[in-house]
């Protein structure tokens, strides 16, 4: 009887979803609650979208050098933990071989049963480094060229993110009906991204757009009170 072939289709941009998730994110929110501050003590346009851009220019470049950052922190934590397996396996290996047989018993197998692999882990120290990294460790190697796609990626989804709120004052000059607009638009747009958001993580659909749209929705609110109970 013909098998049909098992084929397993597993989600792996993680990474890359992640990064826009944290800079679209920020760039519906922050420009969106800034242009929603303005409108509440000054009425011109022009002002509000040149301020919205500034912040856009000036968030993007933030975020995205905190993503470099950050994935240049996890690649150096990557390389010195993996120079210490190294370092280790070539001066203690019976020390770390109780450890390859510490993992293997916490899914129950006993040490007759992984005597093999030990052995043949032995053999093969490279083999023996990425097995200690992942398993011991729960360290996965990073992608080449990491850290700047992470950057690039989060401020240009920032990018797009607060463009969105500033389309409406770009469009209509009276703040007021500017303002409702855009709020209109940012809303929806951030019930789409929550949507998306919650589907990639797996989450609750209706959970993730309702709580980014809160999120999102408060952070404007806020700022259009403050800015109209200060001027």
């Amino acid at each position: 009887m013909p098998m049909t072939p098992h084929t397993e289709t597993h989600f792996t941009g993680g990474d890359a979803v992640r990064d826009i998730v944290i800079g679209m994110a920020d760039g519906l929110t922050v420009p969106f609650a800034l242009a929603a501050g303005l409108t509440g003590a000054i009425s011109q346009t022009h002002v509000i979208v040149t301020a919205g851009f500034a912040e856009i220019a000036a968030g993007s470049i933030a975020m995205g050098l905190g993503g470099y950052l950050a994935a240049r922190s996890n690649a150096e934590h990557f390389a010195s933990e993996q120079r210490r397996e190294e370092r280790e396996i070539d001066v203690t290996p019976d020390a770390e071989a109780q450890e390859v047989l510490e993992v293997f018993e916490r899914y129950g197998l006993k040490s007759d049963e992984v005597a093999g692999v030990i052995e043949s882990l032995r053999r093969r120290p490279k083999d023996w480094v990425d097995f200690m990294m992942r398993f011991e460790l729960g360290l996965e190697p990073p992608q080449p060229g990491r850290a700047w796609k992470s950057a690039l990626t989060i401020a240009g989804a920032y990018v797009v993110g607060g463009v969105i709120p500033l389309t409406a004052y770009i469009l209509v000059p009276e703040v007021d009906r500017a303002l409702r607009i855009s709020a209109t638009v940012t809303l929806i747009a951030l019930a789409s991204f929550g949507a998306i958001k919650a589907h990639f993580s797996g989450a609750r659909v209706l959970r993730g757009s309702l709580q980014t749209t809160f999120i999102g929705g408060l952070a404007a609110a806020a700022a259009f009170a403050i800015a109209r109970w200060i001027s």
